[in-house]
């Protein structure tokens, strides 16, 4: 990936102890950029890539003063920090993810008050109207199908909001900001247990779990013909770059455009790991909407791009990453027996 991160700026990455954050610090981190602020709520120890070189910090950028702290002396943010996970997450959890508006509205006014040249948010595919997506064979959503609103229900909500307040920060005081929307990210280096990893993560673990254990099962929420596209982390840091660095524009769209259903998905990971296992379906566990699927016009005609990776390479590098981490785990547990 070319570095086109311009010199001299001096970027902050808010959610950088996150999956797509770290991710996006280690990238700058490889492109030279000399001057990078990585700010996350969560202890240093618990991050999911920690690089010495840098300047981390622990601050809770719900509050203003936090944000004022994480910005001095910056000139851009990227804004991935929200309290968030897969369905299984979002679906209880709807006050705690509705509070990220804090985080995004006091950095927003904190970039404002700082002077800052550009503010990136992620936002999510959950915006979209929940009606255009109740049929598994959806019509590939476009960025103007989030309205009449109705989104994910207190995730999507905030993360349509938050889109709202990055336009009219534009509009009224000039702060130059870039909005993407997120569809389902995948890779190393995240949530793969504890009830915050999403559909790839868990399936490759539920396989590895079963193949290790001999147990032949695995367990899939729904009936398994839910569909949606997943985009692998390398494109989600270049797409959000390209899309940070370029003119400004409404929301944009960043996944794959590449429809599968969660049943053809266990199959692939199946084939992976070489293994075939019994399927019970928990008909009663969150699952989201019927069909979500990426349209990439808008994207590929403003900034000439799209996600390249495919997922069978991608979802082969997540499941041999997991697969270490849960060997690793089980070495670690008997030694301290």
């Amino acid at each position: 990936m070319d570095n086109i991160v311009r010199i001299g700026e001096r970027v902050l990455v808010a959610g950088a102890g996150g999956f797509i954050g770290g991710h996006l610090v280690a990238h700058l981190r490889s492109q030279g950029v000399s001057q990078i602020r990585a700010v996350d709520r969560k202890p240093i120890s618990e991050w999911y890539q920690v690089f010495p070189d840098i300047e981390n910090m622990t601050l809770d950028l719900s509050s203003k003063p936090a944000c004022d702290k994480a910005v001095s002396g910056m000139t851009q943010v990227y804004n991935l920090a929200a309290d968030m996970g897969g369905m299984g997450f979002i679906e209880t959890h709807k006050a705690e993810c509705m509070l990220s508006v804090l985080i995004n509205t006091h950095l927003l006014m904190a970039a404002r008050d700082a002077g800052l040249s550009r503010f990136f948010f992620s936002s999510s595919a959950c915006v979209y109207n929940a009606d255009l997506q109740r049929d598994t064979q959806v019509t590939a959503l476009r960025e103007e199908d989030a309205y009449p609103a109705m989104p994910e229900d207190g995730y999507g909500w905030e993360k349509l909001f938050s889109e709202r307040m990055c336009r009219h920060f534009y509009e009224d005081f000039g702060l130059d900001t870039r909005v993407a929307r997120y569809h389902n990210v995948y890779g190393p280096h995240g949530t793969w247990a504890g009830g915050r990893e999403k559909a790839p993560a868990a399936i490759c673990r539920k396989v590895i779990e079963a193949k290790l254990s001999g147990s032949n099962k695995i367990e899939i929420w729904g009936d398994g013909e839910q569909t949606r596209s997943f985009m692998y982390i390398d494109d989600c840091i270049k797409g959000s770059e390209i899309i940070f660095e370029g003119p400004y524009l409404p929301p944009l769209n960043l996944g794959s455009d590449r429809l599968i259903s969660i049943n053809a998905l266990v199959d692939m990971v199946e084939d992976i790991a070489g293994v075939k296992l019994n399927r019970r379906y928990d008909l009663d566990a969150p699952k989201g909407v019927r069909g979500r699927n990426s349209d990439n016009t808008l994207l590929q005609a403003t900034v000439g791009w799209a996600p390249t990776t495919s997922l069978e390479v991608g979802m082969e590098r997540t499941y041999r990453w997991i697969f270490d981490e849960i060997v690793q785990n089980r070495v670690r547990s008997a030694a301290a027996v």
